[in-house]
């Protein structure tokens, strides 16, 4: 068992974390401020290849796996969240056609965003269900050669940015959820503005609404009726980049922590003589560790899937731990602060508004541990 990371890792990451730091580091408060990303650092990010890490170059990816993928999210999310959330939600919508699509389908709709020339989004909640697809209202009617699509999704990223949106519906001929490749900006589609919501700023979530949107039937992905299975397993592959993401986070969280505790003067010496500043510091230390280590390991899980249902357990129980564990360090990362961790001048509170992000998308956590009972249970 090996836990060094390869060259190409290294590469992978070092690549990451100068981008972040040299170009979206500089911007983070004003995509925070502004909650959208500056087209310069989307085309940053697509030259470097960073919206296909994990996709077979055939598709227009870079073939650095799973596992790269992880490392260059962490670096991105530990300057912005929004961007890493961002990415995040593309991959997410990615990894269901790589394993689903075929090769048209993956030909048509993941060459260009894997290069970053589109963006792509994932639209299963709706207004009424967030993760139950028993309750989906958006209807899929049959006609000839196309499907007609009406209904509103709800919390959907990226669906401002042109490209594939992955769209659940309740399909005419099956009665059970269907998944559709749609192009965004297509007749009958238009979104609401942006939520807003608390953190990750610059990832923004939009509802959309489908108004007699007509689909190709070639465009239906893995056949009719087959929406629940791809639900499952991309969520799983979700879940790597909302992981890698708060993995960022709680990095962040630990750094600006530990910066300040070194800074901050108390009778002319910084406040770490202090064996509380110490203790918080070593906690977030071990957490941040602990994290680490679970994160990249789901990584390399990813890369090679034998069995989706172990593989959903075990990104629930990553998903759950990372996430919870981020709002951990980031308050502690506050109390470091004191008083000053409150102030919008400091990153620190920034931080602490995305943590609380992570524990409630791509499913909450009670839902993910229910995942995890389920599969433990049924072995």
């Amino acid at each position: 068992m090996d836990f060094n990371l390869s060259k190409e890792q290294l590469m992978i990451q070092q690549m990451a974390r100068e981008f972040a730091e040299k170009h979206i580091e500089p911007v983070a408060e004003q995509i925070d401020r502004e909650n959208k990303i500056p087209d310069e650092i989307i085309q940053g990010l697509a030259e470097l290849d960073l919206f296909g890490i994990p996709y077979p170059e055939e598709y227009g990816g870079a073939d650095g796996g799973y596992d790269g993928y992880v490392l260059a999210m962490e670096q991105i999310a530990r300057v912005s969240g929004g961007v890493a959330m961002t990415l995040s939600a593309h991959c997410l919508a990615l990894s269901a056609i790589s394993v689903f699509g075929t090769e048209d389908q993956k030909k048509k709709f993941m060459t260009p965003c894997c290069k970053g020339e589109k963006i792509a989004s994932f639209a299963f909640t709706e207004p009424a269900t967030g993760s139950d697809p028993k309750q989906l209202t958006t209807t899929a009617v049959k006609d000839g050669d196309y499907y007609i699509l009406n209904g509103t999704k709800r919390f959907i990223s990226n669906a401002n940015w042109p490209g594939v949106i992955v769209v659940f519906a309740v399909d005419s001929e099956t009665n059970k959820p269907t998944g559709f490749l749609v192009d965004k900006w297509c007749d009958g589609y238009s979104i609401s503005e942006p939520w807003d919501k608390m953190g990750m700023h610059g990832g923004q979530l939009l509802d959309v609404y489908l108004k007699d949107v007509k689909v190709p039937a070639e465009n239906v992905l893995a056949g009719p009726g087959m929406g629940y299975p791809i639900l499952q397993l991309g969520i799983s592959f979700g879940k790597v980049g909302v992981s890698s993401t708060a993995l960022g986070g709680i990095l962040a969280a630990y750094e600006e922590g530990l910066r300040y505790s070194k800074e901050k003067m108390h009778r002319d010496k910084p406040i770490t003589k202090f064996q509380s500043i110490q203790l918080k510091i070593a906690d977030m230390a071990i957490k941040y560790e602990a994290a680490r280590w679970l994160t990249y390991r789901l990584g390399m899980l990813a890369n090679n899937v034998k069995d989706p249902r172990q593989f959903a357990k075990e990104a629930a129980l990553t998903k759950t731990f990372v996430c919870d564990t981020m709002v951990e360090v980031a308050r502690i990362s506050m109390d470091i602060h004191g008083s000053y961790g409150l102030m919008n001048d400091y990153k620190v509170a920034r931080i602490y508004r995305d943590a609380i992000i992570g524990p409630q998308i791509e499913g909450v956590a009670d839902m993910q541990k229910m995942i995890v009972a389920g599969v433990t249970l049924a072995d």
